[in-house]
């Protein structure tokens, strides 16, 4: 577990601590550019490095639960949870304050855009429906509750009261195509009799009907991305070939 890194002077005077949270393991050549994004948004980070885990797969909740642990040790007022794959667009850093000024129990949910450039999203079908809430008053982990795959970063009976911001949650993981089809076979490995996904997970490298979206003006994230074309994630197809 990484110490969390404060920015110096918002650390200081900000009334409301926002302490983003992530884990790495793959995508790690992607933290630095999701630093860029998160640095004008929060005032400190904490990082889980996975990569000394012996096993392909480590547990989320676990991970998750340790993260929400030191936030709140290192006294968050309210967690960002996010991944090295995903950048909040810009207009973010001037809302923070408006989202985080009050004492009410919100999650804050963004709209998740799943990215098939690196300028433009899918909206079709389920795609444009996506939303994820990923900013939320901080908690006590010993209240963490959560499921194998796809859970929240919180549980309901914590009260929160769920919010749209309205903003973006660019997803770049969707951009390379042989990564849809890998993002596919990993969630079927890993739950092969979609018990915690009803539609299943066939629909993430179906590409028929799809209908892309350009990132509107003044709605842009940064960095730009440069995708490598790496895979980002445990190649389980590898193991059915061996």
């Amino acid at each position: 577990m990484k110490q969390p890194r404060r920015r110096r002077g918002r650390w200081l005077w900000s009334r409301q601590r926002i302490v983003a949270v992530f884990s790495y393991r793959y995508d790690a050549h992607l933290v630095p550019d999701l630093l860029a994004n998160l640095d004008p948004i929060v005032d400190g980070w904490i990082a889980y490095d996975d990569r000394a885990v012996d096993a392909v797969f480590s547990s989320e909740p676990q991970r998750r639960r340790a993260l929400i642990a030191a936030a709140y040790e290192a006294g968050a007022d309210w967690v960002l949870a996010m991944d090295p794959d995903e950048r909040m667009e810009n207009a973010v850093a001037s809302r923070i304050g408006q989202l985080t000024g009050g004492s009410r129990r919100i999650a804050w949910g963004f709209h998740c855009r799943e990215m098939y450039t690196a300028a433009s999203y899918r909206v079709d079908g389920p795609w444009g429906r996506k939303m994820q809430h990923r900013l939320f008053r901080a908690y006590h982990p010993d209240q963490f509750r959560s499921m194998d795959l796809h859970g929240a970063w919180f549980p309901e009976d914590l009260g929160f009261k769920l919010r749209d911001s309205g903003l973006n949650l660019y997803h770049l993981k969707m951009i390379e195509p042989k990564r849809r089809a890998a993002r596919r076979d990993l969630y079927n490995h890993l739950d092969p009799d979609r018990r915690l996904q009803q539609i299943g997970y066939d629909y993430l490298a179906d590409e028929s009907g799809a209908v892309l979206e350009a990132i509107p003006a003044g709605r842009d994230y940064f960095p730009a991305h440069v995708d490598d074309g790496g895979l980002w994630m445990a190649d389980v197809s590898a193991d059915r070939r061996g």
